[in-house]
């Protein structure tokens, strides 16, 4: 059986009278990648936080290869994209490379080549000695990219990877993701593209906090009667809303 990198149970939250999860529940395990699907404002990006122990949660559990988050040991063995850049704009994008691919171990001949990969994954070569002021939105999320790919996690994390990047790039961006998937890593992703949702091998529908439908595409077409995830969705959305109505 694969490893478990991934392992939340009945996790909730709220922040007020706000409840953002309820009682949500996964399971990532190596060798996969897991997608996790809804509008803005479903509980996404907060349920990416309580795994990487970046944000509390009022019930529940999460862990990461078996151990409760944060943990700076585990950490290091994860690639995190938030969806907000996190840069120092100031420094060129080699800078920024150079100077998280130390904080994350590496050192010379390995940096110099993980920095080259990681650039090339997310068409970047070209640009890595411009500054980070002179890069578009788009080119920001590349280089966001490019710094969880560098130091080859055993988990990647990430959270909205595509949005502002064309199409092309993207199908490259995706063909690594398999690949890296094929090598026995897991990934977790959020997107709101439903093309890319049907190249998970999971996925998790999340609306409301609630965790609406989980299983592979084809399981969650074929249980919905439908022909696409989006169609998965919207089906499930309204099983949602006629449930709130009649209680």
């Amino acid at each position: 059986m694969a490893t478990l990198m991934i392992d939340v149970r009945d996790v909730a939250k709220r922040f007020g009278t706000n409840v953002v999860l309820k009682r949500v529940s996964l399971q990532l395990p190596a060798g996969k990648i897991l997608g996790l699907i809804g509008p803005s404002g479903a509980g996404k990006t907060t349920l990416v936080k309580a795994v990487l122990g970046m944000e509390s949660v009022d019930a529940g559990t999460t862990q990461v290869l078996g151990t409760t988050m944060p943990n700076r040991a585990i950490m290091q063995r994860i690639g995190y994209m938030a969806q907000s850049d996190a840069l120092y704009t100031r420094l060129t994008a080699r800078e920024n490379l150079r100077f998280f691919g130390e904080l994350l171990g590496l050192r010379g001949q390995h940096l110099t080549a993980a920095i080259a990969h990681a650039a090339q994954v997310v068409n970047l070569t070209a640009d890595l000695d411009r500054r980070i002021t002179a890069y578009s939105g788009g080119m920001k999320r590349r280089l966001s990219l490019a710094i969880a790919l560098l130091h080859d996690p055993d988990l990647l994390i990430l959270d909205e990877p595509t949005v502002g990047i064309d199409p092309e790039l993207r199908q490259q961006i995706w063909a690594e993701l398999d690949q890296l998937r094929d090598q026995g890593k897991a990934i977790l992703v959020t997107t709101h593209v439903m093309g890319e949702a049907e190249r998970c091998d999971d996925l998790m529908l999340i609306r409301g906090g609630v965790a609406l439908a989980q299983g592979t595409p084809a399981t969650l077409k074929h249980d919905h009667g439908v022909s696409t995830i989006e169609q998965v969705f919207l089906k499930a959305g309204r099983m949602q809303d006629a449930d709130h109505r009649d209680r």
